[in-house]
């Protein structure tokens, strides 16, 4: 072990550092910690340019950090400021024991990033170890942790720390492990020899791209927050109504750009308890979300990472899904929101989705709304789907419609139950399959914005009743 030694750090030789950092390293799996790498504690000059141009094209998701400063330098945050010792945790990516989603007990899913106790305390634990850790064998060690909610970004942290290499779907990509793990770091006074950063090895593979469901992914790298599903599952106002059309049964979070990642095929670590999902709280009932008080809701999601912006985004989205699956059977629990829900956000929200539910119930709940509602906005959203349901598809491609949706759930959750050989060989197969199911929905997705561009022309010609 590198001796702890009277003095200060600075008076240890470049060796005692370099055996404290393969010690940490070794060290790592009995701390809870996956991998460990060490960046220098320069400033990040680089990000900052591209930060201030993402700040300027209107892409930044209001989370983050405002100053630009403090996101980029270290020495901003923390004046002792010599390494940054980055770390990863690995979650798991597979859902089993999945409970089946049904008319009139429909489900929603909560991304692979919110299953188990909220990872800011997890992670945020092991990097208290870590810290304890090092105070045993440098006693002078200071240290100042952070994950994602912290000014640095933890993507830059990581990837030149040589955890991964940042992919074109925004997330650090690890060869042990895929994107499927929780970044954090800890700024330490301790000159640590920095690691390497991992060559990019998506190469010429565009499927993050290609994939990504509201095209938010504008460039490899490039994301626009404001069209990101998962940004969108966080925010708490009203969502448009296009991008609303695309968000399907999720209540929190969006996996499709890691799903489809070659390098996160077949993984799935379940080595850290504390993140083992509920089926039934990761997989709920969209219905009963809808009547939630908010102590009910912390009891239920308060462990989660998806319960941070607390019952209303995630209410929203519970009627989101359901008119995701025109699910008949829930009318009265979506009318009951349009009408005595004291929230506009939510109104507004329940009416797009009666408007895709239809039946009578819906239709006369939309009239009344838009007559009577105190909201113009509330009145304006009724109005729209009466001009929905005045113009709605036939009942074979509904059905049909519907047929695509439960499919489409089944590969979100990616449930697994007990693995045997056979379902080994052929996970590979299935997976290929999956892509060409989304290459068609895309088309798909096409014939939508038509529908959506004809509906708005007629709204316009007056045809709305």
């Amino acid at each position: 072990m590198a001796e702890a030694a009277g003095g200060r750090y600075a008076e240890r030789d470049d060796g005692f550092w370099r055996r404290l950092k393969e010690e940490m390293k070794s060290a790592a799996p009995s701390l809870g910690i996956d991998k460990i790498g060490v960046a220098s504690a320069e400033p990040f000059r680089e990000l900052k340019e591209r930060l201030a141009r993402r700040r300027e094209l209107g892409r930044d998701s209001g989370f983050e950090e405002p100053d630009l400063d403090k996101r980029t330098d270290p020495a901003r945050v923390f004046p002792e400021a010599r390494s940054i010792i980055a770390v990863a945790v690995a979650y798991p990516a597979k859902l089993r024991g999945a409970p089946a989603s049904a008319p009139g007990a429909r489900r929603g899913i909560f991304s692979r990033s919110s299953w188990g106790e909220d990872y800011h305390r997890v992670v945020g634990r092991r990097l208290e170890r870590l810290a304890g850790w090092l105070a045993e064998r440098v006693p002078e060690t200071r240290t100042l942790a952070m994950t994602d909610t912290g000014a640095l970004v933890d993507r830059a942290v990581a990837e030149r720390a040589g955890i991964g290499w940042s992919g074109k779907n925004c997330s650090i990509i690890t060869p042990e492990f895929g994107s499927w793990v929780y970044l954090g770091e800890l700024i330490t006074n301790l000159p640590l020899p920095p690691d390497r950063p991992i060559e990019d090895a998506c190469g010429s593979c565009a499927r993050c791209l290609e994939a990504c469901p509201t095209g938010a992914l504008v460039g490899p790298g490039e994301l626009d927050s404001r069209r990101c599903i998962s940004w969108l599952t966080q925010s708490k106002d009203a969502i448009d109504e296009p991008l609303m059309e695309k968000m399907g049964n999720r209540l929190y979070g969006c996996d499709t750009c890691q799903v489809v990642c070659p390098y996160n095929r077949g993984l799935d670590a379940r080595h850290h308890e504390e993140f083992w999902p509920d089926p039934e709280i990761v997989k709920p009932l969209l219905r009963p979300i809808l009547a939630m008080g908010n102590r009910e809701f912390k009891e239920k999601f308060g462990r989660s990472a998806g319960a941070w912006r607390g019952r209303k985004p995630i209410q929203r989205n519970a009627l989101i899904a359901l008119g995701h699956f025109r699910d008949r059977e829930s009318a009265p629990d979506v009318v009951r929101v349009l009408r005595e829900d004291p929230r506009p956000v939510l109104r507004m929200t329940a009416a797009w989705a009666l408007g895709r539910i239809g039946g009578a119930e819906a239709e006369a709940a939309l009239r009344e709304a838009a007559a009577g509602d105190a909201e113009p906005e509330v009145r304006a959203a009724a109005r729209r789907a009466l001009g929905r349901l005045a113009q709605a598809p036939a009942s074979g491609r509904e059905r049909a419609e519907e047929d695509r949706e439960r499919s489409k759930e089944a590969r979100q959750t990616e449930e697994v139950r007990e693995p045997d050989e056979a379902r080994e060989r052929t996970q590979e197969a299935q997976e290929q399959a999956e892509e060409v199911r989304e290459h068609s929905e895309k088309a798909h997705g096409q014939m939508e914005k038509v529908q959506l561009r004809w509906e708005a022309a007629a709204e316009k010609g007056g045809r709305v009743p």
